[in-house]
């Protein structure tokens, strides 16, 4: 019997040898190519716009973030060699605010820093920005972020008010002010609000979310089940412990936030409840499978592999392949991921199978839907992406699986970090090697970008 045990004893030690072997697939680095990694991520808590933080500026947020980075990773504020902010809707006082949250936050005023902006994948491109320095041999050490603060945007007046007080100010004799001011009209005063709008199509993303909800056969329950899925799973990492990205920040006047405030947990039930919120009556995109206002701002520590060992630091993941898409602005605003995706995994000589890790941007659970229902299509495949077949749709048990931009929040421009942070510390958690962020922007853009485990 003894003989007997210790057979099966070294047969299942084999088993599990070869399954952790199966496990490690081949790595990504490549001969004469810098290794970039990722040394930390955090973020402030993403709140609810018109909640506590309604009183602060952008580049408070960022501040909170860029100082929590330093603290975290207890970097000399002179180390650096550049400071990238992403942002959507600018504060006009504070237009470069990667360089005021830079000063604030008491990095070295001898630090460059600047903005950039390209909607929901602001700070993708903020990071990405910081991969392209790093490979280019311009810098070892760069910090990339974002910022969106909604609740207190840049109301204008209106076109002919603003020519009106223009003209008052260059006006130079008593009688030209009062003729100018005799002018104004009572239509004059009614303010120009920025909307979550497509420029060029004027329409919302809203409702363009659910027309592509609609040409992709995704049903109002469909919706509805993803959203709550979004919030419960938010809920549990968040009591879990697992938003390790998350600091705690100490709001001027007001208490320490130190969690997200827009998870939610609902029931289907609940959920049915809400009328649509764009196409009227018969749309399925309401407001709580929709992707809410958000105040927050992240940032990342991003270095060559060979500066970030020489400083003494464990990276968390290797940044490796990405790509941006871009495609029509009408009908295809919100397909970035399905266009992303296949792109970036060529790039990188991988397939769907090989990832471990997605984490896709929550626009919409229409959205969400849609992408899943194009990737898992051939007709798709063969007419839009020019393949034999489909490029198939992420398995649920891999994919966003501590909520996401419906549940956590969507500060526009600070996802982006949130998304890598969450894969390098899903994958040090479950163990994977490779992660796949996805995400849609207005204007019909797109981003995709492989990460790899560090090695534990």
């Amino acid at each position: 019997r003894r003989n007997q045990t210790h057979v099966t004893l070294t047969a299942c030690y084999c088993l599990h040898f070869l399954s952790v072997q199966t496990k490690s697939k081949k790595t990504l680095a490549r001969p004469g190519v810098k290794n970039i990694v990722l040394v930390e991520g955090v973020r402030t808590p993403f709140l609810l716009s018109g909640t506590t933080y309604a009183d602060l500026m952008p580049h408070d947020l960022a501040r909170a973030a860029l100082q929590g980075l330093l603290h975290r990773t207890g970097l000399p504020k002179d180390a650096v060699d550049y400071i990238i902010y992403g942002t959507v809707i600018q504060e006009v006082k504070t237009s470069n605010v990667a360089r005021e949250a830079a000063l604030g936050a008491g990095f070295s005023d001898k630090i460059p820093a600047h903005t950039v902006t390209m909607a929901c994948i602001s700070s993708n491109q903020a990071m990405t920005s910081a991969v392209g320095l790093i490979a280019a041999g311009q810098c070892d050490s760069v910090v990339a972020g974002g910022v969106e603060f909604m609740s207190d945007v840049p109301i204008r007046h209106s076109r002919k008010m603003r020519k009106t007080m223009l003209s008052l100010n260059r006006a130079k004799t008593l009688g030209q002010r009062l003729s100018l001011i005799g002018s104004i009209r009572l239509a004059h005063l009614s303010p120009e609000l920025p909307a979550v709008a497509e420029f060029s199509t004027a329409e919302t993303m809203g409702h363009s979310a659910d027309r592509l909800a609609a040409a992709f056969g995704v049903s109002r329950i469909e919706q509805d089940e993803f959203a709550v899925r979004s919030h419960t799973l938010a809920k549990q990492a968040q009591d879990a412990g697992l938003l390790q990205d998350v600091i705690s920040f100490k709001v001027p006047g007001r208490d320490i936030v130190s969690k997200d405030n827009g998870i939610r947990p609902s029931s289907m039930e609940q959920m049915g409840k809400l009328k649509p919120a764009f196409v009227k009556p018969h749309g399925t995109v309401t407001a709580a499978n929709s992707s809410f206002l958000t105040d927050g701002a992240s940032a990342a520590l991003i270095m060559s592999e060979e500066k970030a060992l020489a400083m003494g630091y464990k990276p968390k993941a290797y940044l490796r392949d990405f790509v941006y898409v871009s495609q029509d602005p009408k009908d295809q605003l919100l397909l970035g991921p399905t266009y992303g995706t296949p792109k970036v995994l060529e790039r990188a000589g991988l397939t769907m199978s090989d990832i471990d890790v997605f984490e896709f941007h929550e626009a919409f659970a229409g959205q969400i839907m849609a992408n899943m229902k194009a990737l898992d299509s051939d007709w798709f495949g063969q007419t839009y992406l020019g393949r034999k077949s489909k490029v198939g749709a992420p398995p649920m048990e891999k994919f966003n699986l501590w909520g996401g931009s419906l549940s956590l929040g969507h500060p526009f421009g600070a996802t982006g970090c949130r998304l890598v942070t969450t894969v390098a510390h899903r994958l040090q958690k479950e163990g994977g090697q490779y992660g796949l962020v996805a995400a849609c922007a207005a204007g019909g853009q797109g981003h995709a970008m492989v990460i790899e485990a560090y090695p534990q």
